[in-house]
């Protein structure tokens, strides 16, 4: 995980050396520089950083720039975890995945058998929950909401959810779960309003003694592969100021509908990564 920061090499940016030492030495930041005055050049320079940085699964994090750019901010995390005890492959087969009561698609369906993993039947809310561990710190809550409890399921995500979950978990021996690879990329200047971070964004929010300019911009992209061996996760944002659960048996569990993901760190309980899986086909 790491942040970066890049410059107009001749911009009238309002950063002296000592602010850009405090950024370093406060945020871990590097500081770089690129000409926007060229912004395909400059957006190739910074992506091409951020695709090295996260081995190769963001390749294209800013999609435009344009000459009155003066700053582009760059926050990214990759994530590469074997699971503790891997999936067969021998045992993957082609399997029907639900996307809908009408749908289906065709997805390579992983198959662990005395895997004897933890598990919890959360009645309440009307989910199955699954922990997959990886080696070292970090672990995988895949949660599997009953038909038609997504929107549900979503809405009770908060700690003390997590915490009942963590807490409850108990054996299964029996697991198909769909190999995937999706990603997805949101511009957040509505997102983060909602999340409470609202007057950098607003009319009244001044950034120009940082940048000379008032403007900013957000965007966010995230790519998350789970396989056989384990899983590889990578998440970047840019800002740039501008100018069926099917239970067949207590112990077995299909995730052939769709369901959630959550990678956390297993000492902070932090989560790192969260996605939404509607069609393992599609990224």
């Amino acid at each position: 995980k790491d942040n970066n920061q890049w410059a107009q090499q001749t911009a009238p940016c309002n950063w002296s050396l000592d602010r850009m030492e405090e950024a370093r030495v406060l945020y871990q930041a590097e500081i770089s520089t690129a000409d926007f005055q060229q912004p395909h050049e400059a957006k190739k320079l910074i992506n091409d950083y951020v695709s090295k940085q996260t081995q190769g699964k963001i390749s294209e994090l800013i999609s435009a720039l344009d000459n009155q750019t003066l700053m582009v901010l760059v926050n990214y995390i990759y994530f590469k975890g074997k699971w503790k005890t891997p999936f067969e492959p021998h045992f993957t087969r082609e399997s029907d995945f639900y996307l809908d009561k009408k749908r289906t698609v065709k997805v390579p369906m992983m198959h662990h058998m005395f895997l004897t993993t933890p598990y919890f039947r959360d009645e309440d809310l009307s989910c199955s929950v699954v922990e997959l561990k990886y080696t070292g710190n970090a672990s995988a809550l895949f949660i599997l909401p009953d038909e038609g409890r997504m929107q549900q399921v979503e809405a009770s995500l908060q700690p003390e959810t997590l915490k009942k979950w963590k807490d409850s978990l108990r054996k299964i021996d029996d697991l198909y779960m769909p190999k995937f690879s999706i990603s997805s990329d949101y511009s957040l200047e509505n997102i983060l309003p909602q999340l409470g971070i609202k007057e950098v964004f607003s009319k009244q929010a001044d950034l120009s003694r940082i940048t000379g300019a008032k403007d900013l911009s957000v965007v966010h992209k995230a790519v998350l592969d789970v396989a056989e061996t384990g899983t590889e996760a990578a998440a970047a944002t840019g800002c740039c100021p501008v100018g069926s659960a099917l239970i067949l048996q207590p112990l077995k569990i299909y995730f052939n509908r769709p369901f959630l993901v959550m990678i956390s760190d297993t000492n902070t309980q932090t989560p790192l990564f969260m996605a939404k899986v509607t069609n393992p086909k599609e990224n």
